[in-house]
């Protein structure tokens, strides 16, 4: 049983919007920096966007900025990334993932706790 269940992915035109979820059964997502990576074929998994869990500071990969937008719902257990104005470049498959404080300088190796992932396709 994965911790983190991730869902929202699909294809999409160049231009189009996605919002991907992610939620957890065992964990209160309250509890943890939050962050979305991405794993496109022959690329290692890239830090995406983060949201800490005391300030909700956000934190974002410099291509994303202005485009992605990390929020959470602690009602609901579910942390969003909302995806605007896609790209091409923007393919990958998007993994959620639970840690101390997950920013920038986040590694995937450092984390783990993670999702199973979900497919985002962007046609040009």
């Amino acid at each position: 049983q994965e911790v983190l269940v991730e869902s929202g992915g699909g294809l999409v035109q160049a231009g189009g919007s996605l919002r991907l979820s992610c939620t957890s059964s065992l964990l209160p997502l309250s509890s943890y920096g939050m962050g979305w990576f991405r794993q496109a074929p022959g690329k290692e998994r890239e830090f995406v966007a983060g949201i800490a869990y005391t300030s909700g500071s956000t934190y974002y990969k410099d291509s994303v900025k202005g485009r992605f937008a990390i929020s959470r719902d602690n009602a609901k257990n579910t942390i969003y990334l909302q995806m605007n104005s896609l790209k091409p470049e923007d393919t990958a498959v998007y993994y959620c993932a639970a840690g101390e404080l997950i920013t920038q300088a986040t590694m995937a190796g450092d984390l783990s706790i993670w999702g199973q992932g979900t497919q985002v396709t962007v046609s040009s």
